[in-house]
């Protein structure tokens, strides 16, 4: 497959490559969210997203581009579970085997949702393991093609499809644009598509508090990796930004970062006040905005709800309000 530097024409030919089989995720306005912080906020509902999250994007557009040859060594990916689900579920719809390395504390769901599209899981270690190796390993071993959850010219260009389809649903331009990241993919093809389409709209990131990866980088002025405990936002724990994505997202306007506390209040409000099931790292843009963390009032704030595969007991402690944090 042909290597190229992510642009924003790519990101077009992923718009064209998708169509038709990703969803075209709905574009939510809440009059009880828009009272709360004296603006307007427009929701980008990936969680609705086939294998519920935006990560299928990216999948399907790096999957689906496989020639016959490479469709019958199959695919390999590492991901704490998203990334896991989209490549599990794209592979599927493209007819090629998926091994998917996961972490051995994977939320049950995830692990199941790989399963149940048809992928095989290998667990290990986050503490004592490297994903990176043992994925390298099988894909030599077994001669899979490896999808990698971030650092990929399709996987980026595939989820910046998310951000071409807040512009066209939008009505009226946004001031201010908030975007959870790990590794870094999503935001990196945000960027590529608000640099081209909207300038004018600050695009911020945001990081749980422990994994303030790329806020250190752009203090720093390059990729810096943090050292943190666990956080309930288990999708976004990536060590540091990814070799394609930082050069990229350096261009953001500013980063924040959010406790386990306030991602849990959000994830409550989103349960209570828009009647959606969002994951903790998927509801960071939400609990930033609800936490004051950026200005709402007299604003139109654009935000991803980027996935709602969640624990089904830490969902339940969240929502009963028996997780403090």
């Amino acid at each position: 497959m042909t290597t190229h530097l992510p642009s924003y024409e790519g990101v077009l030919d992923a718009a064209r490559q998708i169509d038709g089989v990703a969803v075209r995720t709905p574009l939510i306005e809440s009059p009880a969210l828009n009272a709360v912080v004296a603006g307007r906020v427009l929701m980008k509902a990936e969680n609705l997203q086939r294998a519920g999250a935006f990560k299928f994007r990216g999948a399907y557009n790096r999957i689906s581009r496989l020639n016959a040859e490479e469709k019958a060594r199959g695919v390999v990916a590492f991901s704490s579970g998203n990334h896991a689900q989209g490549v599990a579920a794209a592979a599927a719809l493209v007819g090629t085997p998926a091994i998917i390395v996961m972490p051995s504390d994977s939320p049950q769901v995830k692990v199941e949702g790989v399963i149940g599209f048809g992928g095989e899981v290998r667990l290990y270690d986050r503490w004592t393991e490297n994903r990176e190796e043992i994925g390298a390993a099988i894909a030599s071993e077994r001669g899979c093609v490896l999808v990698p959850p971030f650092d990929d010219p399709f996987i980026i260009e595939g989820q910046g499809t998310t951000a071409l389809e807040i512009l066209d649903q939008a009505e009226a331009p946004m001031d201010q644009l908030l975007c959870g990241a790990s590794g870094g993919g999503l935001m990196a093809g945000i960027n590529l598509v608000m640099a081209e389409r909207s300038p004018e709209t600050r695009v911020l990131v945001v990081e749980p508090e422990a994994y303030d990866d790329t806020a250190r980088s752009l203090a720093a002025g390059s990729g810096s990796a943090p050292a943190g405990p666990p956080s309930i936002c288990d999708a976004l724990m990536a060590p540091m930004p990814g070799v394609l994505t930082w050069p990229i997202n350096r261009r953001l306007a500013g980063a924040l970062t959010v406790s386990d506390a306030e991602v849990a209040e959000a994830v409550r409000f989103a349960f209570r006040h828009l009647k959606l099931v969002v994951e903790p790292g998927g509801a960071v843009s939400l609990a930033a905005l609800l936490a004051g963390k950026v200005e709402g009032a007299g604003r139109t704030t654009g935000l991803i709800l980027s996935g709602g595969n969640v624990d089904p007991g830490l969902y339940a402690a969240i929502i009963e309000e028996r997780f403090e944090g």
